[in-house]
């Protein structure tokens, strides 16, 4: 690990909150995690005219019981999910935010496609009825911004706040921005990303895209990296962390998930949504990343990887790692859990983020699903059951966004003096 100095203010992780088709909170979470229960399934929301047959939904999500109707009346489903997100992961990092300075206390979040329900409603409104059936709220509750705000007024969190937008590369860039906070002076950071893009008009916007599987089948639905690859199946939800300065997490006696080391975010400048063949930029990504955190490639015990279930993106993802990894690209540990609920968009990287800490924490890295590693032929050590490595220290999250955005994220395990109490075990 890099030596470091006391005088450097780091940034770790304490605390996960998960609103995911995985489960609510991070116990539930993970249970399903190392069961390697796939949570896509048929969708039947819109079955007349969606362009789907398979989303990873969030079942059993009531939000009277989280979230009080002043909030519920203002916010869209992508936004409630947040709230409850930021609460769980508030109370699992035992941090009450009424303790501190607000000033010292910031949210950031990502957000692909804002308040999709909440919007096509009024829209819905405005040309079938007149404008002032339209709700006053529409102005915010559609805003990418709108969870960053309402998480901010609920726990009256007045630090540096604000919103990324890169799609799901955004879900890995706002751990960047939350570390610069720390690092900038600040004590604790809400960080993540939701999203609830299961909506008519979201889809018809993402079908333009041509990569939706068409599969009908959960288990032949979203397989990526298989040679049966054939697109990705949407999902909804995501995950929301507490990230602190490790000198004031040891302070309140803090349990740590793992220290944010580096992070590194480039662009292909190719295409509007295709991604980069050769994906270059995408290994330097990854390798800044790596650099930045006073790492090298052979220092990395897993990869999380943003696994597009897609061909051809998923063959310049294969070309990044064999870049970056070289010689040693067919040992390091590969991982998609993804693979179990779809592409959350800007929700999926913190969930990403969130396996990679309790994966560190605990030791056992989860599994990619539906996938044949003889099939695939990449050249790559797949993880399709979960698995104990004899090692397992660091990890390297990837996430790409449409448009060219690359984006990846180092983790590290804690050291002895702020590792997982008592509270961080396997019942979590």
């Amino acid at each position: 690990m890099p030596a470091t100095t006391e005088d450097r203010r780091r940034a770790v992780i304490t605390g996960i909150g998960v609103v995911a088709p995985t489960g609510l909170g991070v116990a539930e979470h993970w249970k399903t995690t190392l069961a390697g229960q796939c949570r896509i399934a048929p969708f039947t929301r819109y079955p007349d005219t969606s362009p789907i047959r398979l989303a990873g939904q969030v079942e059993d999500f009531d939000p009277a019981e989280l979230i009080s109707n002043k909030f519920l009346v203002q916010t869209d489903r992508w936004t409630w999910f947040a709230l409850a997100a930021a609460d769980y992961a508030l109370a699992d990092s035992g941090l009450d935010p009424a303790t501190l300075d607000p000033f010292e206390v910031s949210v950031v979040t990502a957000s692909a496609s804002g308040g999709n329900e909440f919007g096509q409603r009024e829209i819905e409104a405005l040309w079938a009825r007149h404008p002032s059936a339209v709700s006053a709220y529409q102005s915010i509750a559609w805003f990418y911004a709108a969870s960053t705000g309402q998480i901010s007024i609920r726990h009256g969190l007045k630090g540096s706040c604000g919103v990324l937008v890169a799609d799901s590369a955004g879900g890995l860039d706002v751990l960047a921005q939350a570390r610069r906070n720390i690092e900038r002076g600040g004590v604790a950071v809400v960080a993540g990303g939701t999203e609830a893009p299961l909506t008519p008009y979201a889809l018809v916007c993402q079908n333009d895209l041509g990569r939706f599987s068409r599969a009908s089948e959960p288990a032949a639905g979203y397989r990526p990296f298989d040679s049966a690859a054939a697109g990705y199946v949407p999902g909804e939800g995501g995950a929301v962390l507490v990230v602190e300065e490790l000198a004031a997490a040891r302070a309140r006696s803090a349990s740590v998930y793992a220290e944010v080391l580096g992070h590194a975010a480039t662009h292909d400048a190719y295409h509007h949504y295709d991604p980069a063949p050769d994906g270059r930029q995408l290994a330097r990504a990854m390798s800044e990343a790596i650099g930045r955190s006073g790492l090298t490639p052979e220092d990395i015990d897993v990869v999380f990887a943003d696994a597009a279930g897609v061909a051809d993106a998923d063959a310049a993802e294969v070309r990044a790692l064999h870049t970056v990894f070289g010689d040693r690209a067919a040992d390091v540990l590969v991982t998609a859990p993804k693979s179990m609920v779809g592409r959350l968009y800007s929700g999926g990287p913190p969930l990403d983020v969130a396996w990679a800490c309790l994966a560190l924490t605990h030791g056992v890295v989860p599994p990619t699903v539906h996938l044949d590693p003889a099939s695939a032929g990449h050249g790559l050590n797949f993880v399709v059951e979960p698995v104990r490595p004899a090692r397992l220290r660091t990890a390297l999250v990837v996430a790409r966004g449409v448009g060219g955005f690359n984006s990846a994220l180092v983790l590290a395990a804690p050291g002895p003096a702020e590792g997982p109490s008592p509270v961080h075990t396997e019942e979590r």
